[in-house]
Order: C-alpha cells, then structure tokens, then sequence
C-alpha cells in the first residue's frame, strides 16, 4: 500500500534521490533568502518597521537553504542541478504571482502595493511550506539523521505563516483589505496549479531514479490531480482566511541560528 511515510522513506533512503531531494528544497530556500533580503532593503518608505521581520525571514530561509546542504554533505553527497520543471518559486514568477525578480534587482523603493502582494503571496506559500514540514515531522521528527533538522525547520515556518497573517490583518485595518483580498485569490489559485505540477514532475524525477514501476508511478499520479482538484473545488479557501494567530510578533527579536548544522 501506498503511503505518503512509505514515499519519502524510499526518497531518503536512496543516496541519488535523496540528493536531489535537499538540492529542490536547498534552491527554493535560496531564493526565498535572496527574495526577502532585497524586499528588506527595498521596503516602501512609510512600512520600514517592518524591515527588521523581512530581514529575519529571509535569514530564517538562507538558513535552511544552509540545513539541506549539510544533510547532503553528511552523507558525502554534493548539490545537483535542479530541473526547471521542478522550480516552484520561478514557475510561481512566470505567471506573475509575487514580486518579480527584475523588479527586486533595481534600486528602486518598491510602493506599499508592492509590500502588500509580497506578504499576501508569503501567507499562500508559507501555508503549504507549513502544511509540509508539519507532514514530515509528524513522520520523521523522532529520525536520527533528519528529525532535528525537520523540527527546527517547521518552526520557522509556523512563525512564518504566523507573521503573514498578523501583518496582513494589521494591513486590512489601515486599508488595503480589498488589494489583499484579490491578492491571496489570485495567489492561492495560481500556487495550486504549480504545486501540481512541480509534484508531478518531482514524481517523475524520482521514478526515474527509484525505478518505480508504470502502475506505481500511475497511482502517484492519479493522487497528485486528486489534491489537484480538491484544491481547485474547495482547498485553495484555506489559503486566502486570515486569522490572528497564537504566535504574536513570530519574527520580532534576530534569527535563531542553527548551531548543529
């Protein structure tokens, strides 16, 4: 029987697909540093007191771009190259959801609009980032090798998505409900439609590897459009709810290092 545990352990116990594994996640979470460090130094004038939690945002990630290359070098393996098909955060960008990265390369002072998309885009992303670190631990918290590295990780999410939703209400009270709104729509619907394609072709990146049999790769398959379409129905609505969360100010205070890794 197929079962979401019984996937990754094969995933992480194969040294090939475990590499590109780390190598998918470790480039996301590049991105992801470089996004919010430029978002930082960029922040529209009239919101620089939010600067301090963007600059931590972004070191959080870095630094778990920082955690999936050390599990990769414990076990003497190097980064690949990620294939494109697999690239969630530039996929997200080719259709126009976030900030874009030519816009975040100029020195140019982005406008509060520009803020208010990058955090309403943060509150999709970090959902499913959420979503799936709460997975993993759930499976693997207690594993020797990743159980420490996963936990410290789902943390920084959950205070992610927490600082999102904070920020983004305080936002709708000063406002800008309606741009936030539209925002979370369009990113959440968007997401869900890269997501199932960046599924699929990590399943297909994998299968190779792991040598998956056609009915297997099939019945991965089938499941990835039935998330699909329960996403596309009725899920994407938990993606766009705001809520005030129980982890106030989650990313005041400097970045909590990872010391082991």
């Amino acid at each position: 029987m197929l079962t979401a545990k019984g996937l990754f352990q094969e995933i992480i116990d194969n040294d090939e697909s475990f590499r590109l594994f780390c190598s998918i996640a470790a480039s996301g979470e590049a991105q992801g540093g470089w996004e919010n460090a430029r978002i930082a130094a960029l922040v529209a004038p009239g919101m620089r007191y939010l600067t301090p939690k963007i600059t931590r945002h972004g070191a959080d990630e870095d630094k778990h771009g920082r955690i999936f290359n050390a599990l990769m070098k414990k076990r003497g393996l190097e980064p690949v190259p990620v294939p494109p098909d697999t690239d969630y955060t530039m996929l997200l960008e080719e259709r126009g959801i976030g900030l874009a990265h030519e816009k975040l390369r100029r020195d140019e002072p982005l406008t509060e609009e520009d803020v208010v998309v990058y955090l309403a885009h943060s509150r999709v992303t970090e959902e499913r980032a959420a979503e799936q670190m709460q997975l993993l631990v759930r499976y693997f918290g207690d594993h020797p090798e990743l159980g420490k590295a996963i936990r410290m990780i789902c943390n920084d999410e959950d205070n992610h998505l927490a600082y999102c939703h904070e920020e983004l209400l305080r936002l709708a009270r000063a406002g800008h409900g309606r741009l936030i709104q539209r925002t979370l729509r369009e990113s959440a619907l968007a997401e869900i439609r890269v997501y199932r394609d960046v599924s699929l072709a990590v399943m297909r990146h994998m299968g190779r590897i792991l040598e998956w049999p056609r009915p297997k790769a099939a019945v991965l398959a089938a499941g990835i459009h039935g998330v699909y379409a329960y996403d596309r129905a009725a899920g994407w609505h938990r993606m766009v709810g705001l809520r005030m969360p129980e982890r106030l100010d989650a990313l005041g205070g400097p970045p909590v290092p990872a010391p082991a890794f």
